[in-house]
C-alpha cells in the first residue's frame, strides 16, 4: 500500500540534509562533486513544493525551514563546527545561518536555548497525505499494484504472491524493508523511529511556542529528536531511542514501544515547558503514537544506482531524511533507466555501494551498545557541558 512505509509514517520533514558530511564527501569523490550532492538535494527541497503545487497534490507544504537548537555547550560547539564547515565549502547566509539564543527564542521558545542554526532549505508537510495523493496521480497513468506482497527481488523480474512481474530493469525502493528480501539481510539495516503527536493545541498556547512559519525544529544532540507544527494545529514530535532487533527483524508490534513514547513525551514536555505543564495536569493529551523503519547502510551513505547488465536498479539508504531525497532519487533512476547524459548521473551518490552489515549478532550488539553509548554521551554533556569522546568514537565505528 502506498505510504504504508516510512514514505507515509515519518516525522513530515521534507529536508535538504544529507547524512554523509562535506568534509567526507570530498575526501571520498573531491570538493566540487560534495558541493554538488549538496546544492542538489537542498534545490530538491523546492522540487517537491513545485510538483505538489503544479499537481495540485494534498500534503499541507510549508516552506519554513528549519531550526536546530544547541541547548548546552557541547551542541553550541558543534553547532559553530558545522557552520564552519559550511563556510569552508562556500556555502552562505542564504543556505545556513546562526541564531543567537534570542534569535532561535523569536522563531521556538524552547527551554534553555543557548543559539542554533537556521536553514530554509526544509518544509513541514503531511507525509501520508502526499503518498497518498501522489498515489493517485500517479494512478491515472500506470496502474499500481497495491497489497501485493514482493517476496524476492531478482534480474528482470519481481516474485509476488500472485504471480512474477518481468521487466527490463527492476527498481528496489524498499528502504527500512530491505533486509525481508532474499539475499539483502544485511544490505540496509531497520532502525526504528517512533513518533508522538498532540492533540490540536489552542491558538494561545502557539502564541507562547512559536512556529508561526512552522519551521521544522530539533536539538543538536546525538540520539536524534525532531518535531513539527501540522497544518492543524498538532505538535508531531519523534526521535531514535527504539532498540534494534536481531536479524533485522521487522514486526508490526515493534512499532509501538511504551518507554519511547514516554521518553518522546517527557522529552516535549522539558524543551516546551507550557506543553509539559499542560500534559502533567491532563489538560492535554498525546493523541496519537506511531513508528516504523528506516533504512541506513553500513557506511551511512544513501545512494541510487543500476547494474543494467543484471536488470537491477536501487535506491534508499536516506537515514531518516528520504522526502526529498527520494525525490532526487527518482529523477536520477529515470535518467540512469533512459542511458542519458546529465548532471543527475555524475552526482557522488549514484552507483554507490555500501558495504554490508556484519553478521549476527555483531551487528545486533553493536547497534544497541550504539544506541546506549549515544544516549550515555546526551546525559553525560547535559552535566558535564563539554562534548563526548564515547559520541565520537561511535560515530567513526559506524562509519560516519
Amino acid at each position: 500500500m502506498a505510504g504504508f512505509g516510512a514514505s507515509g509514517r515519518n516525522g513530515g520533514w521534507c529536508s535538504g540534509l544529507y547524512p554523509v558530511s562535506l568534509t567526507r564527501l570530498a575526501a571520498e569523490h573531491g570538493r566540487d562533486a560534495a558541493i554538488r550532492q549538496y546544492r542538489t538535494m537542498h534545490a530538491a527541497v523546492a522540487e517537491v513544493g513545485r510538483v505538489i503545487t503544479v499537481e495540485r497534490l494534498a500534503a499541507d507544504w510549508a516552506h519554513g525551514g528549519t531550526v536546530a537548537l544547541a541547548r548546552s555547550p557541547a551542541q553550541l560547539t558543534r553547532a559553530g563546527a558545522e557552520l564552519a564547515e559550511a563556510r569552508a565549502f562556500g556555502f552562505g547566509e542564504d543556505d545556513l545561518r546562526q541564531l543567537s539564543a534570542d534569535e532561535a527564542r523569536t522563531r521556538v521558545r524552547v527551554a534553555g536555548v543557548l543559539g542554533g542554526l537556521f536553514t530554509p532549505h526544509c518544509a513541514a508537510l503531511h507525509p501520508a497525505k502526499l503518498a497518498r495523493s501522489l498515489a493517485a496521480r500517479v494512478a491515472e497513468q500506470v496502474p499500481i499494484y497495491e497489497h501485493t506482497r514482493a517476496l524476492a527481488i531478482e534480474p528482470g523480474r519481481v516474485r509476488t504472491g500472485f504471480g512474477e512481474l518481468r521487466a527490463e530493469m527492476v527498481v528496489r525502493a524498499t528502504e527500512g524493508f530491505t533486509a525481508t528480501l532474499p539475499g539483502a539481510r544485511r544490505t540496509l539495516a531497520p532502525v526504528y523511529s517512533l513518533m508522538v503527536a498532540t492533540e490540536p493545541l489552542p491558538d494561545g498556547l502557539w502564541d507562547e511556542i512559536g512556529l508561526a512559519g512552522r519551521e521544522t525544529f530539533a536539538d543538536l544532540r546525538h540520539l536524534i529528536i525532531y518535531g513539527q507544527r501540522t497544518a492543524d494545529g498538532r505538535l508531531a514530535f519523534g526521535g531514535r531511542g527504539a532498540p534494534y532487533h536481531l536479524g533485522s527483524a521487522i514486526r508490526p508490534a515493534y512499532d509501538r514501544v511504551p518507554a519511547v513514547f514516554e521518553a518522546l513525551r517527557r522529552t516535549l514536555g522539558e524543551l516546551l515547558p507550557p506543553v509539559g505543564d499542560r500534559l502533567s495536569a491532563g489538560r492535554l493529551r498525546i493523541s496519537h503514537r506511531w513508528g516504523g523503519p528506516l533504512g541506513i547502510a553500513r557506511d551511512w551513505h544513501p545512494s541510487a544506482g543500476l547494474d543494467r547488465r543484471a536488470g537491477l536498479a536501487w535506491a534508499g539508504g536516506y537515514v531518516g531524511d528520504g522526502v526529498a531525497a527520494s525525490n532526487l532519487a527518482g529523477r536520477t533512476l529515470a535518467e540512469l533507466i533512459l542511458n542519458r547524459d546529465s548532471e543527475l548521473v555524475s552526482l557522488p551518490w549514484v552507483n554507490h555501494v555500501s558495504p554490508r552489515w556484519e553478521p549476527e549478532p555483531l551487528r545486533w550488539l553493536g547497534a544497541n551498545l550504539g544506541l546506549q553509548a549515544m544516549r550515555w554521551a546526551d546525559r553525560r554533556e547535559a552535566k558535564a557541558g563539554a562534548e563526548s569522546r564515547m559520541a565520537g568514537l561511535v560515530n567513526r565505528a559506524l562509519g560516519r
